[in-house]
């Protein structure tokens, strides 16, 4: 099944946690393992903290720091910046489910990460039940 995100920045954490909790509703699963992957170049997903907002975006300042915009990057299109933070996060993450919830800790949560927007973008999500 896909989950569409929608962001309106060049680079955005967005929490797509409970859309994915939804979806787990929907299939009925008690227990089991929920993949999640990102079937782009320059978008990422992660598990960080969802509390304070300011997690996101100091992981964010951090990331557009260590791999800047300008820089002498060869490839053509401009986006080179995007293509090696999607590598570095990494476009797949495996979380259990237990009890028919994401047995994510009590501050987590599940970021799709935006390094090329605004865009329209995909998240493909498979549960498998025990």
């Amino acid at each position: 099944m896909k989950l569409t995100v929608m962001s309106r920045d060049k680079t955005q954490f967005i929490d797509i946690t409970s859309e994915i909790q939804n979806k787990l509703q929907n299939q009925g699963i008690d227990s089991g393992l929920c993949f999640i992957f990102v079937p782009h170049t320059t978008a990422a997903i992660t598990i960080n903290e969802n509390a304070d907002p300011s997690v996101k975006s100091d992981m964010l300042n951090v990331l557009n720091k260590v791999i800047p915009w300008e820089l002498d990057y060869e490839h053509l299109e401009g986006n080179s910046p995007a293509h090696v933070k999607s590598s570095i996060v990494g476009v797949s993450e495996v979380i259990a489910v237990e009890n028919g919830k994401l047995a994510l800790g009590t501050w987590q949560g599940v970021y799709f990460c935006e390094f090329d927007g605004p865009r329209t973008r995909h998240v493909n999500i498979k549960f498998i039940k025990d």
